[in-house]
């Protein structure tokens, strides 16, 4: 999508905690989790909730120690993984996300308890099954206005389009927001405008309200 748009733009990756230059192929901004504190989160999980399954991304890589396949990320859904790990293994280096599925129920359950034993991490539980961990005030709306300030380019002119729980820091920040219809309702309700879902060119249909494009 990004060459079939001719597009020469910074990006926004593994929920701001990395900013990546695509043109000249070379990592902006990367702050990834501690080895020892993405491997204590990882530990401390498991040990909790022994079914949880784990999983790192690490610059462009994903690891896990246990892949299944009821249970997929975006990237999973693409890419098998690059390697299955132990825990201690998959935490060795820096990590730029710890991600945490499984049942639902148990996700919820798993979020309460992480957001007890580690406040100073961020972590968002973006989908029923799925917690994603970064490294502390990492968040698309942080990466957000770094991406602006290094355009020159005022909040306030900045237009952001989401659909996700993870989106609403972005959604914050910027000066127009934008909710797919599909979204649920803690973004629906920091939005601006509502779009049609993204099954119905919802992304379009929001540059067009905004003159960006016909």
């Amino acid at each position: 999508m990004y060459r079939s748009l001719n597009l020469d733009t910074l990006q926004i990756n593994y929920n701001g905690a990395m900013i990546w230059n695509e043109p000249l192929s070379r990592v902006e901004f990367h702050q990834p989790l501690e080895p020892s504190l993405a491997l204590d989160l990882a530990v401390h999980a498991r040990r909790h909730f022994p079914q949880v399954l784990v999983s790192c991304e690490i610059y462009d890589r994903w690891v896990t120690d246990k892949f299944d396949p009821n249970y997929l990320t975006e990237t999973s859904r693409l890419f098998p993984p690059d390697a299955i790990l132990s825990l201690e293994a998959m935490c060795a280096e820096p990590v730029t996300k710890v991600l945490l599925m499984g049942e639902p129920q148990m996700i919820s359950d798993l979020k309460t308890t992480l957001a007890n034993s580690h406040p100073q991490v961020s972590l968002v539980r973006s989908d029923p099954d799925l917690i994603q961990i970064m490294h502390p005030g990492i968040n698309k709306g942080t990466a957000l206005k770094a991406v602006a300030e290094i355009y020159n380019v005022p909040m306030g002119q900045v237009m952001a389009i989401g659909d996700a729980t993870n989106d609403v820091p972005m959604l914050e920040a910027a000066g127009v927001a934008i909710a797919m219809d599909n979204a649920g309702a803690p973004v629906k309700e920091v939005a601006d405008w509502i779009a049609p879902s993204n099954n119905d060119h919802g992304v379009h249909a929001a540059l067009a309200r905004y003159g960006l494009c016909e």
